[in-house]
């Protein structure tokens, strides 16, 4: 996350406005703010709310249904493991629980550290090579915990 810059109201109204012209600009919005500030703030939701002439609960309804956006700042690298039926069956959420008992975190939480944030996604398309994940975008597959371990550590030492 270290492309990430802080909330900045005008700087939104700017990415807002780039935005309102496409089709359904609702989740493109979003997407931008999440690229720029590395979550969607709060303070974001009304102002986008304004704009595309929905109210504010319509507007959180976006945010918080879909797992891709944030609700607060991720940690300097993001893993996401697959929780998808294919993954599932060769053993990934006992893995993926284990892991963040060892970590102490519940899904969408930061090490204490904030060296890593442990995110669900589902299906990374990587279903020959399950249990899989992405770490700061990029694919590992066959995930164990030992992967998922030396993961971590490397997480925390950079």
């Amino acid at each position: 996350m270290s492309g990430a810059v802080p909330w900045n109201e005008a700087r939104a109204q700017e990415i807002i406005a780039a935005h309102l012209g496409l089709e359904g600009p609702a989740l493109p919005i979003l997407h931008a703010l999440q690229e720029e500030f590395g979550y969607v703030p709060e303070a974001a939701v009304p102002q986008l709310a304004k704009a595309l002439n929905v109210s504010r609960a319509e507007m959180h309804g976006v945010v918080s249904f879909y797992h891709d956006f944030r609700r607060e700042p991720a940690g300097r690298h993001v893993l996401k493991l697959c929780r998808a039926e294919a993954c599932q069956s060769l053993g990934s959420e006992k893995i993926a629980r284990d892991f963040l008992e060892r970590l102490k975190l519940e899904w969408g939480q930061t090490t204490n550290d904030g060296s890593l944030t442990v995110e669900a996604v589902y299906c990374l398309g990587l279903c020959a090579h399950s249990p899989s994940a992405l770490y700061d975008g990029e694919p590992i597959g066959w995930v164990d915990a030992e992967k998922l371990d030396e993961i971590a550590a490397e997480a925390q030492s950079s």
